[in-house]
């Protein structure tokens, strides 16, 4: 690993930030984050610019780059307060996913739509009985001739209103053993048998949660992706480029707090000075900064080590990032808020609402606590608790 990004990716942070601008938190994000409206033209145009797909192959339109870049698009997106949660789950697990696992006719149809952004792909594994436990997925699939019969249920999947299709982590019945095994499907949207009910959030943010209902699916045999023997690691290829994703956005979110606090601070003057020289308020913006640093250098080394092909190694960081991400982008925005004062919960602000958006990152992909267990497991070798 390097500490000096090569030209074409200081090229490629350079121009997302330039189109992060354009689409800015306040004037773009904000006003429609307030009416739960989609971030389209922002996800169109890095898709047109090819910024969404720089991680999938150049032989399906793809940049042929890695995760490394793909984060290096959110991180600067989301610094302008334009990050785009879609992003996570469309390019980053469901492409990478299908480049993997996926057939020939597979990757022919879906990987060139997910690089040039002219279609989204989510996933769904979250159910509620299951929660942090994937092992207790009840969601199955049974053959029937050629096809599959998809039944159960899944909750918190985000996006569902803006894409063609679900990539759905199911089990499938062993005839022989009686035994369940996971296996991935692709699930267009407008299948009959599925059911779609939005979630209501106390949640100020663009993407809609959707609860989904599968009532005996049907689905063709070119549906399951890969082979269903192989669907524990297919699952797995797409939890570090989750995290990384997360990790990306958070640390973006920080440091636009960051940006905004500092701006103030320098405007500010109620005595003599501006309140950026008293070191009340100049000390925790530095602390911040050092702590959002750190967490984008464990995050770096996660895209680093997952695009050098070592899993493990990228696990192990990829956990990392996430928690210190999270953590460092909550206290980035609340020390910003409390830098502003009581402007700091204005409605023309907006940090408040963008704390509530940050706050998820200590729940979602992952919870921290899930993230300390395996921590604790992997990396202390201390025994498991369940």
């Amino acid at each position: 690993m390097s500490f000096h990004e090569t030209e074409e990716q200081k090229a490629l942070r350079a121009a997302v930030a330039s189109l992060a601008t354009k689409y800015n938190y306040r004037d773009y994000v904000l006003p429609l984050s307030r009416k739960n409206e989609p971030l389209s033209e922002l996800w169109d145009e890095a898709g047109k610019l090819g910024f969404l797909g720089v991680n999938l192959p150049e032989e399906y339109g793809g940049g042929g780059a890695g995760m490394y870049e793909l984060a290096l698009v959110q991180e600067e997106l989301s610094a302008q307060g334009a990050g785009l949660l879609l992003m996570v789950v469309s390019p980053a697990i469901c492409g990478t996913i299908i480049t993997k696992y996926g057939t020939d006719a597979q990757k022919q149809t879906w990987l060139p739509k997910l690089a040039d952004g002219s279609s989204k792909m989510v996933f769904a594994i979250t159910e509620p009985d299951a929660g942090s436990n994937s092992h207790q997925i009840t969601t199955t699939a049974r053959r029937d001739g050629d096809d599959w019969i998809l039944n159960g249920r899944k909750i918190f999947i985000s996006g569902v209103d803006q894409a063609e299709a679900i990539l759905v982590v199911s089990r499938t019945e062993d005839h022989k053993t009686g035994k369940l095994k996971p296996a991935l499907f692709i699930v267009p949207v407008d299948a009959p048998g599925l059911v779609k009910n939005v979630q209501e959030m106390d949640v100020i943010e663009p993407d809609n949660q959707f609860t989904l209902f599968f009532d005996d699916v049907r689905l063709p045999a070119d549906a399951l992706v890969g082979s269903e023997d192989a669907a524990l690691a297919q699952l797995f290829a797409g939890l570090n480029p989750e995290r990384i994703m997360g990790s990306a956005m958070a640390i973006g979110l920080g440091r636009y707090a960051i940006d905004r606090a500092v701006e103030y601070a320098k405007e500010r003057t109620v005595w003599k000075t501006p309140i950026g020289a008293h070191q009340g308020i100049s000390h925790p913006l530095a602390q911040i900064k050092i702590e959002l640093e750190l967490a984008k250098l464990m995050m770096q080394k996660a895209a680093t080590l997952y695009d050098a092909g070592d899993e493990f190694g990228a696990a192990e960081a990829a956990n990392m990032a996430k928690y210190a991400a999270a953590e460092a982008s909550i206290k980035a925005l609340d020390q910003a808020i409390q830098t502003h004062g009581g402007s700091g919960l204005t409605k023309e602000v907006g940090l408040s609402a963008m704390l509530q958006a940050a706050r998820i990152m200590r729940i979602a992909p992952v919870s921290r606590e899930m993230i300390l267990n395996f921590v604790a497991q992997h990396s202390l070798g201390l025994p498991r608790s369940y």
